[in-house]
């Protein structure tokens, strides 16, 4: 069939249901799920006989304002919060894992350009983490305790300003996004450059192995959840960039709230790394064995979560990688 004898035949009914969603009466479940039927096969033929046409794009418009419509009243149950971090965040980790991938990559290759730099000027750390934070440190490893700057707060103050910062860190890295991707990847190449610079002037210390069993017992958790902050940057950022059959404004708004959520969820994975920055990484004293059980402990808790859990769920048929976030 011909694209303007398919949009003759049912324009007609298009309007009329753009007037229903419209309109403030009471609507009829069932007459709502049969339009939603009727909508979605008109869609699925629309994309399989004209992909790049108008109509398909007002046919994907029309479909989520009446799914969006279904939806926005809906009684959500009782378990909403607690499904909200068993299903649907795992579920954005598998839909969009390529844009968690390339975060990561960006933010590896940053490091490892800050430890290069590092290696190669010697004022470069002092120019990426400054004068006073150097100076401070190299007079605590003159002192015996190279990473004393983690016991200079108290722990309370310590873990709210230390949450607080991490967590706009967090929605610095995700807004970003809305720079055609491009600022979300300077806030990961920013962290990624102080990451390994910061590494390495501990290695020219000889203090590598020490500052490795301290940060990490906080940063692992932290840093990792950065690197989600800065896929769900990406996400939105790809969603402007690529809409798809969507309008533009469209799908920029489904990757942003896709993105909102990952930053959402990833707060509580902030107090967790703030609490054990706070109360954990200043105990020095503690062996090593236990520092790096928690750190492989932590690694072992984010790697599931990221990855295998949310594999583990699609492989169970929970959801498929097709749905769109």
């Amino acid at each position: 069939m011909r694209e303007s004898a398919f949009v003759k035949a049912n324009i007609s009914k298009w309007e009329e249901f753009e007037r229903q969603i419209s309109s403030k009466a009471r609507k009829d479940p069932d007459g709502l799920a049969s339009l939603f039927i009727q909508l979605t096969d008109d869609l699925a033929y629309a994309k399989t006989h004209y992909p790049k046409s108008d109509i398909t794009v007002y046919l994907n418009n029309l479909s989520t304002k009446v799914h969006q419509y279904i939806y926005k009243n809906k009684k959500q149950s009782s378990g909403r919060f607690v499904r909200f971090w068993q299903v649907e965040l795992p579920e954005i980790f598998w839909v969009h894992r390529k844009a968690f991938a390339y975060s990561l990559i960006i933010f590896l290759l940053s490091s490892i350009i800050g430890a290069f730099s590092a290696a190669q000027d010697d004022t470069f750390v002092r120019l990426i983490l400054g004068d006073n934070y150097v100076n401070r440190t190299l007079v605590n490893i003159e002192s015996g305790k190279p990473l004393g700057i983690y016991d200079s707060m108290g722990q309370t103050d310590m873990f709210f300003a230390i949450t607080f910062n991490n967590i706009r860190v967090s929605f610095m890295a995700f807004a970003a996004g809305i720079l055609a991707s491009v600022g979300t990847g300077f806030m990961l190449f920013k962290n990624g450059v102080m990451l390994g610079s910061f590494q390495y002037f501990f290695y020219q210390k000889g203090l590598l192995m020490t500052s490795v069993l301290t940060i990490w017992i906080h940063g692992t958790i932290e840093i990792l959840s950065i690197v989600m902050a800065g896929g769900a940057g990406l996400i939105m950022g790809n969603s402007l960039l690529f809409p798809g059959t969507y309008s533009r404004l469209e799908s920029l708004k489904k990757g942003a709230l896709t993105g909102a959520k990952v930053v959402l969820g990833l707060v509580p994975m902030f107090i967790i790394a703030g609490f054990l920055e706070s109360f954990v990484t200043r105990l020095f004293g503690m062996p090593n064995a236990l520092k790096a059980t928690i750190i492989l402990g932590s690694l072992a808790f984010m790697v599931y979560y990221i990855i295998i859990y949310p594999r583990k769920l699609f492989k169970n048929g929970v959801y498929t990688a097709d749905r769109v976030l």
